[in-house]
């Protein structure tokens, strides 16, 4: 009977699950896709690329216009005074010119528009992609931070019995004052180790309500299981490199490159001079002698001097830029997306070792270290070893799982593999 009470103590300590709970203002509980549907439709980052599409549009339509210069109307009256007969009349014209494009800039522009389109629609692609990511990340941080205060909360309570046996033990003079100094260091550990995950978790929740553009007096909570993953991935390394080579940013890429060839071939061609027609109607004259007066003029500028190099120049700096830009983020992409997934790798080799190894072993051992304190041939102190072994095998997997999923949503992330099919 001598420990009975304190075996008591730590069998009650180490079944007790609590019950999650946060203080304060909150929402309801979100999924993982309820989150990255909320940020996905009001984050700023998706909402700025979405307002750039005004002045994509703005430039198309006057790509489209039939002609790129406006018509130019001229309207002339000349009054003439006749000083020896003291006599005047009074002549007028009235003109309209065209400047029109000799080198097929029209079509060129128009191209170029075509593809600011389409690289910012493709812009807006990634931006989503990228906040539902960011989005994904947090609701597992979340997820884990919360696991983690539960662990924390079993911590504290097994220790916090413990010590309290002990020191009543002690003051029964059956306990020594090691035994009692080692079991209320240890509780307060567990306090300590609690208030910091609780701190944690409210950082975690707070940088989630941003991402999901929340009101800053609502902090998120989260409904999901960190520890079901899938035991195999749906994609292979294969399917995720050929999977980069078409993902949003490697096509908003793509399609920057095309404007700027288009907008090059738009400098180039305003090297040919633009041709100006004009017509032009009248009448002069004495007013019992009017002429009518119909002019045709053709004027066009002689390209001796200005060739427009600093147009074609600029123009072909903005083509070279745009294809390193292409061709650096294509070889960063394939270099990214093998070290993410040799990271995966060993993150799933981790859990899975702890799941079937580390876990059920610690508490077994757990199991086995109460009944023998029950019985006699353990101490306090082995005791107290088994179950901080316990309750590390738990963070430890609790951590690798956050990981993990990191990982996981960082590779699709970076392969332009869709998230939906694992994330969930």
């Amino acid at each position: 009977m001598r420990l009975s009470m304190l075996g008591l103590a730590f069998i009650l300590a180490a079944t007790t699950t609590p019950t999650f709970a946060q203080d304060g203002p909150h929402t309801a509980r979100l999924t993982m896709v309820e989150a990255m549907r909320m940020a996905e439709s009001a984050h700023p980052v998706v909402r700025n690329r979405q307002a750039q599409l005004a002045s994509a549009e703005g430039y198309r339509k006057e790509a489209d216009a039939f002609f790129f210069n406006n018509p130019e109307l001229s309207l002339q009256q000349t009054r003439r005074q006749n000083e020896v007969t003291d006599s005047g009349d009074t002549a007028w014209s009235l003109g309209v010119a065209q400047t029109l494009e000799m080198g097929g800039q029209q079509s060129k522009r128009r191209a170029a528009a075509a593809a600011g389109i389409a690289s910012i629609h493709a812009e807006i692609d990634d931006a989503r992609r990228q906040v539902r990511a960011d989005a994904a990340t947090r609701f597992f941080a979340v997820l884990a931070a919360q696991h983690r205060v539960l662990l924390e909360q079993r911590s504290a309570n097994l220790f916090g019995e413990s010590a309290r046996a002990v020191a009543k033990r002690r003051a029964a003079g059956e306990d020594t004052r090691l035994d009692a100094n080692v079991a209320m260091v240890e509780a307060e550990r567990a306090r300590n180790s609690l208030a910091s995950a609780s701190e944690a978790l409210l950082a975690a929740r707070s940088d989630l309500a941003t991402v999901v553009q929340l009101p800053p007096s609502a902090l998120p909570e989260v409904d999901g299981d960190l520890a079901k993953y899938a035991d195999s991935l749906p994609y292979t390394l294969a399917q995720l490199l050929a999977s980069a080579q078409a993902m949003p940013k490697q096509r908003a890429l793509l399609a920057r490159e095309d404007a700027a060839r288009a907008k090059l071939g738009v400098e180039q061609a305003s090297r040919y001079p633009d041709l100006t027609v004009g017509l032009q109607v009248g009448r002069e004259g004495p007013n019992d002698a009017r002429e009518r007066l119909t002019t045709l003029s053709i004027s066009l500028p002689m390209p001796l001097f200005k060739r427009n190099a600093a147009g074609i120049g600029q123009a072909l700096s903005d083509v070279a830029h745009a294809e390193i830009e292409r061709a650096s983020l294509a070889r960063d992409t394939q270099a990214r997306v093998r070290q993410l997934w040799s990271r995966l790798a060993s993150q799933r080799d981790r859990v899975q070792r702890l799941q079937r190894l580390v876990v059920p072993a610690s508490a077994d051992n757990q199991t086995l270290s109460l009944k023998s304190l029950q019985a006699g041939p353990i101490g306090l102190l082995d005791q107290l070893i088994v179950n901080r072994q316990a309750l590390d095998a738990e963070r430890d997997l609790n951590d690798v799982l956050a990981e993990m999923h990191a990982t996981q949503i960082e590779l699709e992330t970076a392969a332009g593999w869709p998230m939906e099919g694992n994330t969930q």
